[in-house]
């Protein structure tokens, strides 16, 4: 059996004030050319296909192109799941439907863990498909008491367990942070306060596990569980990812071979550094003057319009950063760097200065629970 693993297309994605849209098209257009030239059995997107709950038309329109052409040209059948940036109801609304065509939607999660099953000349495989449920969710459809997320995964893989028959292989597709797994600046945390990871060692019963949400391409644990990263760089600090689509061929025993396949973006990345008048200088021999670019600067004297004169020549800079100017005294760039510090290091820095305090126990509890729901109600946020 061939299927294909890819995951986080986040199609309406802005970065730095860029709509992407066209871009993610132009490499999409490339992975349904992949689908035709591998010919898999099936085609599984691990989660986080939008964006944002409520994306943009041009979004949901280049998504039904793309999956129209999948399952109805092409006749493969596609599986996808809900990840924490989608909104689940929405992404799975009309899937019992859809699925009569090829392609199998797992919005909101649901008590019955019923698998897809996938066939070759060695029998049948079956997909087990988890989409992302934070734990108040899993609490309510499965009435037992979830603490974190490994808790969720230990109820949820033992119901899969009820419905696997002996012997037979299996397919695990989900959305979670895998503990060991190495994180990019892009990416939303899962859990605010306590423990968003999860144990490796809980997939070790499947045969491939197919995972979402992290953006580097990245074995988690074992070789057979794997992430797929991201459809596209959506952060700086991807500059130096490899981005990839997981060709998978599993044997009549459930052995797996894993290919990995690089599509071309239309802008690559990248991260660019020196004196002004050596980026400048070096521009005209450099193939990728339309990339996006974040360039530091070495420069220790003050620059006129800095963005203005490189994007003469690299029209799509995005962000300058200038680490030699110096704060009462001391160096900038030993001061601690913002884009690495989470959103709950933020606000009790903000208390502390405001209040000239640390937060309580209680008071961090109350943070937490606030920006849950608010994390939630933006899921399911209708504009």
């Amino acid at each position: 059996m061939r299927f294909i693993h890819t995951s986080d297309w986040h199609l309406g994605r802005i970065f730095h004030g860029v709509h992407l849209t066209d871009d993610q098209e132009h490499v999409l257009r490339q992975f349904v050319d992949l689908v035709a030239d591998t010919k898999p059995d099936a085609v599984l997107i691990a989660g986080d296909i939008y964006d944002r709950a409520v994306p943009p038309p041009e979004a949901v329109a280049l998504l039904d192109d793309v999956l129209s052409s999948i399952t109805m040209k092409l006749k493969i059948p596609v599986v996808m799941i809900a990840g924490n940036h989608d909104s689940p109801e929405r992404l799975g609304f009309g899937s019992r439907v859809m699925a009569e065509k090829g392609l199998h939607v797992f919005g909101p999660l649901s008590h019955g863990i019923e698998p897809v099953q996938l066939e070759d000349k060695s029998g049948t495989v079956n997909l087990y498909c988890l989409p992302y449920a934070e734990p108040p969710v899993v609490r309510q459809v499965f009435d037992q008491e979830v603490g974190d997320h490994n808790g969720i995964f230990k109820l949820l893989l033992d119901e899969t367990k009820k419905k696997h028959p002996s012997g037979r292989r299996s397919i695990l597709m989900t959305h979670a942070f895998v503990a060991g797994g190495e994180e990019s600046e892009s990416e939303r945390p899962l859990s605010v306060g306590g423990s968003g990871m999860v144990d490796a060692s809980l997939f070790s019963d499947f045969n491939y596990v197919a995972l979402g949400h992290l953006h580097r391409p990245q074995k988690a644990g074992f070789e057979h569980v794997q992430y797929s990263g991201s459809l596209m760089k959506y952060s700086f600090s991807e500059a130096d990812h490899k981005k990839v689509i997981n060709i998978v061929e599993m044997d009549g025993k459930g052995e797996v071979k894993l290919e990995k396949v690089s599509l071309l973006p239309r802008r690559d990345v990248r991260r660019l550094e020196g004196h002004l008048s050596e980026i400048i200088a070096a521009a005209s021999t450099d193939n990728g003057k339309n990339d996006y670019l974040m360039i530091t600067l070495k420069d220790k004297q003050a620059i006129l319009d800095a963005m203005g004169k490189l994007r003469e020549v690299y029209p799509n800079v995005l962000h300058i950063e200038r680490p030699m100017l110096t704060i009462d005294g001391k160096m900038a760039g030993n001061q601690s760097d913002h884009r690495k510090v989470d959103d709950a290091q933020l606000f009790a820095s903000f208390f502390s200065q405001v209040t000239n305090d640390n937060l309580s126990e209680d008071e961090k509890r109350a943070y937490e629970k606030v920006v849950q729901e608010m994390i939630h109600a933006e899921r399911e946020a209708v504009v």
